[in-house]
């Protein structure tokens, strides 16, 4: 495999303040996540455990009856099955990594994101 960029992926938008560039492996999922301030991904959960790396901005986080600022230069784990809702304080650009990969973002089966 050659060297990638994320801009080799197409940008997909999931509603109007939320779009993504994905990679699918045998084994895990890697998004570039793009959020204008105000975006809002709804209370979801997932089998797949997760790690959020802020690249720019400031998303808010809450989940386990907690409130989670992580601003550019942090990272967030979040375990499997744990519902959490983002919201964008600021224009954001965070990198997501799932294990294992995101089956459903595949099959397309990710309304809580397009709305």
């Amino acid at each position: 495999m050659e060297p990638k960029s994320w801009n080799d992926y197409p940008s997909e938008q999931m509603n109007a303040l939320v779009s993504r560039r994905c990679l699918h492996t045998a084994n895990l999922t890697i998004a570039q996540i793009t959020l204008s301030k105000g975006a809002i991904v709804p209370l979801h959960d997932h089998a797949n455990e997760q790690v959020t790396s802020v690249i720019s901005g400031l998303l808010l986080f809450r989940m386990d009856g907690r409130e989670i600022l992580v601003k550019a230069g942090e990272m967030l784990a979040i375990p499997s099955g744990v519902p959490h809702l983002v919201e964008a304080l600021e224009d954001s650009i965070a990198v997501d990594v799932f294990a294992p990969r995101r089956e459903d973002w595949i099959r397309g089966d990710d309304s809580y994101l397009r709305r």
